[in-house]
């Protein structure tokens, strides 16, 4: 069975076609979601792609939050499907209170466009189960308000629980312990700043995100095979 991954889409979202493309090239079946509908449409799982959703007024993902499709969103999470935030969709699920923490203006207070390296830092989450602990990946980043920050508390708590996904190994924005990317207690939710789908095939320059998305679409075809049972 194939696995249909739905892939949000706000007034504002920009990257919801780089998405269905990656997908879709790794054999997956994509479908957007319109960000007023209240239903995912029996998607096995979703991505928020990143953008600037309702044009990140007020604060990065803060109107995105009550968008009707988030509470259908917020039901599959906690039912225990696969959802992954893809850097302001990272922003967004914060805001929704599906991750913790929250990304504020990168330190040196400059957009960064550029391809780093990422460790990824555990192969028990929804993103990365086809990856190996330790393993280096190149992804590109895009973004203004990428530097993850968390209280103390929270850091300690992602830290003892192996809930931080993937670090910088050259943190680029400041972020608190490197972080990169981190789950839910579930693990079934996973946001991150780097972008996997512009890592998807040779000609952009890395396949990387490759193993990622490959990821993803294994827990959806496991959800979607369970609920076919």
């Amino acid at each position: 069975m194939s696995a249909t991954v739905g892939v949000v889409l706000f007034p504002g979202t920009n990257c919801e076609q780089d998405v269905v493309w990656a997908i879709e090239h790794l054999g997956g079946e994509a479908r957007i979601c319109w960000h007023g509908d209240e239903t995912i449409g029996g998607a096995d799982a979703i991505v928020v792609p990143g953008g600037f959703a309702h044009g990140d007024y007020l604060r990065t993902g803060a109107i995105a939050r009550f968008s009707p499709v988030m509470d259908a969103v917020r039901d599959f999470a906690a039912s225990g499907g696969p959802v992954v935030g893809i850097c302001n969709g990272f922003q967004v699920l914060t805001e929704a209170g599906m991750l913790p923490g929250a990304l504020q203006k990168n330190a040196g207070m400059k957009f960064l466009c550029e391809t780093v390296e990422l460790r990824v830092e555990t192969d028990t989450t929804a993103l990365t189960n086809r990856a190996a602990r330790g393993a280096r990946l190149r992804v590109p980043i895009n973004h203004f308000e990428g530097n993850y920050v968390c209280d103390a508390e929270t850091l300690a708590k992602l830290q003892a629980e192996d809930r931080v996904v993937v670090r910088y190994a050259d943190n680029p924005n400041g972020s608190l312990d490197d972080i990169a990317g981190v789950c839910n207690e579930g693990r079934n939710v996973v946001g991150l700043m780097p972008h996997p789908e512009r890592a998807s095939d040779a000609l952009l320059g890395s396949a990387d995100g490759v193993v990622l998305l490959e990821s993803l679409l294994h827990a959806a075809g496991a959800r979607a095979d369970r609920s076919a049972a």
